[in-house]
């Protein structure tokens, strides 16, 4: 699942803290093979950015409170 395509079916999640007013929120597709992918939620068709995982959780380690 690498092509823009496959990630359009991908299970996106919101963060929980989204108030869906429309405001600034980023989704994360979780489980793909070999990277993290982030979306910008008001642009879904927009471009995905990709990391390693192990930078992605080093990101979340950081900022979870």
């Amino acid at each position: 699942m690498n092509s823009v395509r496959d990630l359009n079916a991908a299970d996106w999640h919101k963060s929980s803290y989204s108030n869906g007013s429309g405001g600034n929120c980023v989704e994360v597709a979780l489980r793909i093979p070999g990277f993290v992918p982030v979306r910008d939620s008001k642009r879904p068709d927009g471009p995905v950015l990709r990391f390693p995982p192990t930078a992605w959780a080093a990101f979340i380690r950081q900022y979870s409170w």
